[in-house]
């Protein structure tokens, strides 16, 4: 059975971007989106005025770990571009995967300002790799009783992962995005029994 989380009902469905489409979005320096462009509406199934003015945690599906988006995060605010894959929920519960490309946008003064975010479809579906990670990630995140025990149960796992990277996801990720170019289309299929509505922020 499909699990509520937030109001949305997590049903297992995949919906795909076009190899044209870019979904884009900007937020300010906290993460409430301010620009919200069509594809990532239509996408995503929120209207524009629902993801303007909202945490943009508001398309996290629960199977993504918590503790990938720390380590993008600190990345981000070391004012680094970030490449990662990322699976999205939508309104209904579908969910989309992507290869997510984000910088951060720097004011006159130096200071971060906001965040650029840029996602398509990932060339070639998605790697076993990411989704093994993934899985284990989540399930170390959902053994713990918080969100922060769980990022910091998951964090030593997740960097001997990306060791061969020096802990850089993005290096991981378009390593990946090479291999992928060459293979076909993979499953990307996120099962209903992963979807953990706890791992939500």
């Amino acid at each position: 059975m499909a699990e509520d989380v937030a109001g949305i009902r997590l049903g297992g469905r995949e919906r795909r971007l076009a190899p044209h489409e870019i979904v884009v979005s900007k937020t300010d320096p906290k993460g409430i989106i301010l620009y919200a462009n069509d594809v990532f509406c239509r996408i995503s199934l929120f209207r524009e005025d629902e993801l303007v003015g909202s945490p943009h945690n508001i398309v996290r599906h629960p199977f993504m770990p918590a503790v990938v988006f720390r380590l993008m995060w600190q990345r981000l605010k070391a004012r680094e571009e970030v490449f990662a894959y990322v699976v999205n929920r939508c309104r209904n519960g579908d969910h989309y995967w992507v290869l997510a490309h984000v910088t951060p946008t720097i004011g006159h003064d130096g200071r971060i300002i906001g965040y650029h975010s840029s996602r398509r479809a990932p060339p070639g579906g998605i790697p076993s790799d990411v989704l093994a990670l993934y899985r284990k990630l989540g399930a170390i995140e959902q053994r713990e009783t918080s969100r922060r025990r769980g990022m910091e149960a998951a964090w030593p796992h997740l960097m001997e992962a990306l060791a061969p990277w020096q802990g850089d996801v993005s290096a991981w990720t378009l390593a990946l995005v090479a291999r992928m170019a060459h293979h076909t289309t993979v499953p990307s299929r996120v099962p209903q029994s992963e979807a953990r509505p706890h791992a939500l922020a």
